[in-house]
């Protein structure tokens, strides 16, 4: 079966291959740096992205410290980004792709489904965010609709006006996802920038009224000292490479457009060292001079946003912080389903239909049930999140220590038991073997009270035991293909 724009440009298996898994041929390949710094500046400049660089000023620690742990910690994501893209961009090949490379070609469907849970999940949860945006801007330009808010009045939980605009969010993004890779990049190219621009009005708002005297590097009283501060400094670093965990497993899916290598790194330099240091300075600029303001350090932009005295000032934040949270999820967790599902299938499903597939998936997830626990919250983080780190780690370890970049792309599609991906059935075990106990050791660290020092570097922790062990089973098969009888590559 060939596919491409040209007749027999690419050839695999119906099982494995449709024109959206397919190697992006040149004339595709339309991302440049900015579109890259642009995609980093969606998927930063969110809510959650907000509140996440709010809360790491409130650990005790003094400006310095956490802008230093911040930057530690964006300029690890940095390099694990380029690591993780770099072999996306030379073959043009999609993570669930990616992924045969390690796991098999039948194998990476493991991967790729635990990946596509984690995206839908936190696909409901932004959608519900972007959702209380327009339900603000709703009930501040039409008061009356506030009989139509109470919880209890509405089904599941959320109230018929939570629930209108929940869809009106849903709707929203799958038209922009539905239109394609071209419309999700045209969208993050304008949607970036004019959060910054909010942003940058919020600042000057809260400074104007509270004067710059009253804007502080830390929102806590509470200080560390010594070792436990620089404890916490590397925390910091830590929780921002978590931050990134799901992101950092997929950015193939993206990289794989962009027409060079230098273009990927030039992208990525700007849009994370440079763009998340300036966000988190305006962020706390921001939540500092709330204090001053409302008595009380304000860590949601859209609570500060509500209690502005000009409609038009509500309006636009609003709607930005809307355009903010779609932003952030047509990157993080719409794209990567939609790639995900469509490597069950290819034959039956398409990038758009895996997109559909996983926005419908979504409207059961019921959302604010989940953001309103902590222990659900906890619970998925724990279990499903605690694949992130494993899966990078056998990824990574493979491409750069095991295969050393040496992928032949006709067998990423072929089920041709000689293949160089083909294993045993489609599958190789020991990267299964090194998975499932590392995994396991990540939800130790996530649940076991006495292990929970180490929470905040479990990432690094499972992805650096998952990339060891299967380090270890590969050159165990290394030396019984040495030593054993002719034949037992099969073993492999």
């Amino acid at each position: 079966m060939s596919h491409g724009d040209e007749a027999g440009r690419f050839e695999g298996s119906a099982r494995l291959i449709n024109d959206d898994l397919a190697p992006v041929p040149p004339d595709r390949r339309t991302w440049g740096t900015y579109d890259m710094f642009a995609m980093w500046m969606s998927d930063v400049h969110s809510v959650g992205g907000y509140v996440f660089a709010a809360s790491l000023f409130a650990s005790g620690l003094t400006g310095w410290q956490v802008l230093s742990g911040m930057l530690a910690g964006i300029l690890i994501v940095y390099w694990l980004i380029n690591l993780i893209g770099r072999p996306s961009q030379r073959l043009g090949v999609p993570y669930p792709v990616m992924a045969r490379v390690a796991f098999g070609v039948l194998g990476a469907n493991l991967p790729a489904l635990v990946r596509a849970v984690v995206a839908i999940v936190w696909y409901g949860v932004q959608t519900h965010f972007a959702s209380l945006a327009l339900k603000l801007l709703l009930l501040r330009l039409f008061p009356a609709l506030q009989a139509w808010a109470v919880d209890a009045s509405g089904f599941a939980g959320l109230s018929w006006l939570g629930w209108a605009c929940y869809l009106g969010m849903w709707t929203l993004q799958l038209l922009v996802f539905y239109r394609g890779m071209e419309s999700i990049r045209r969208f993050t190219d304008f949607a970036g920038p004019a959060v910054y621009l909010v942003m940058f009005l919020m600042a000057v708002w809260v400074i104007s009224r509270a004067g710059l005297d009253q804007i502080g590097w830390s929102l806590t009283n509470h200080r560390l000292t010594g070792t436990a501060a620089w404890i916490e400094v590397a925390n910091v670093a830590a929780l921002v490479v978590g931050y990134f965990a799901a992101l950092l497993l997929n950015f193939g899916d993206f990289s794989r457009y962009c027409r060079t290598e230098r273009q990927m790194v030039r992208g990525n330099i700007l849009g994370l060292p440079v763009n998340w240091m300036l966000f988190a300075v305006v962020t706390v600029v921001v939540t500092s001079g709330t204090v001053r303001l409302f008595g009380r350090a304000i860590m949601d932009p859209v609570e500060v946003v509500s209690r502005l005295d000009n409609v038009a000032a509500v309006l636009l934040g609003s709607l930005t912080f809307m355009i903010a949270t779609v932003g952030i999820n047509l990157v993080a967790n719409f794209v990567s389903p939609a790639f995900d599902l469509a490597n069950v299938a290819p034959k039956h499903i398409s990038f758009r239909r895996g997109g559909l597939m996983a926005a419908g998936l979504t409207l059961f997830t019921v959302p604010w049930h989940f953001v309103n626990s902590p222990q659900a919250v906890t619970v998925f983080v724990g279990t499903i999140g605690g694949f992130l780190g494993p899966l990078y780690g056998i990824i990574a370890a493979d491409y750069y220590l095991v295969k050393r970049g040496r992928v032949q792309v006709a067998d990423l599609y072929s089920l041709s038991p000689q293949g160089q991906f083909w294993y045993v059935g489609g599958w190789n075990a020991k990267a299964v073997a090194a998975l499932v106990p590392s995994v396991c050791l990540s939800a130790f660290v996530a649940f076991a009270p006495p292990l929970a020092p180490l929470r905040a570097v479990n990432w690094f922790v499972s992805a650096g035991a998952a990339a060891g062990l299967y380090l270890c089973l590969q050159r165990r098969r290394a030396y019984r293909l040495v030593v054993g009888p002719e034949g037992e590559r099969g073993l492999s």
